[in-house]
């Protein structure tokens, strides 16, 4: 498994932080010890971070998604969405790492519609809308959320499709990962 440190992704042109910080409350990252859930202790509210010049590589090499995506509009800025927007490098799933002050951000509009779409266009790719506010996950489907609590490291979500006479559904289940 890669770190990720190692996938780098560049701001798209116009893009800045600027005074959004959320980033630097929704993660863990070890290496400052910062806990998902809590401001990290370098953060600096309206400024960023105190220690930027010399910030960890995790956190040098992290931009979200609306960082990297131009196409993404203001409204998913992360301050304002109160969701952190980031696509898995290896998966390709989409996750969303809400603010746990604002854990119900999601599903405000425009947010939960856009989610729902983008589970309905995910699914035929074995790919997964994941919500998490703090180590508890929601998997958004084409047809309903579905509650999956705390996801282990060493778990993967599964789903399956089926016909059902009230149209297509997904089962969903958790599964160990293969060592």
């Amino acid at each position: 498994m890669q770190s990720p440190e190692s996938f780098v992704a560049h701001p798209a042109p116009g893009r800045a932080c600027g005074t959004c910080t959320l980033c630097c409350k929704v993660y863990d990252v070890p290496a400052v010890e910062s806990i998902a859930g809590q401001w990290c202790r370098h953060t600096v509210s309206g400024r960023g971070c105190a220690i930027h010049a010399t910030r960890p590589d995790h956190c040098r090499a992290f931009h979200c998604l609306w960082m990297t995506e131009g196409w993404l509009g203001p409204e998913w800025k992360p301050d304002r969405a109160k969701m952190v927007l980031t696509l898995d490098p290896v998966s390709r799933n989409m996750n969303v790492q809400v603010d746990p002050g604002q854990a119900n951000a999601w599903k405000r509009e425009p947010y939960y519609g856009q989610l729902r779409r983008w589970a309905v266009a995910s699914a035929d790719k074995g790919r997964h809308v994941l919500v998490h506010v703090n180590k508890t996950t929601t998997l958004v489907l084409p047809d309903r959320d579905v509650a999956l609590g705390t996801v282990a490291p060493d778990e993967r979500i599964v789903t399956r499709s089926r016909m059902t006479p009230q149209g297509l559904t997904f089962d969903v289940e958790k599964v160990k990962s293969a060592a």
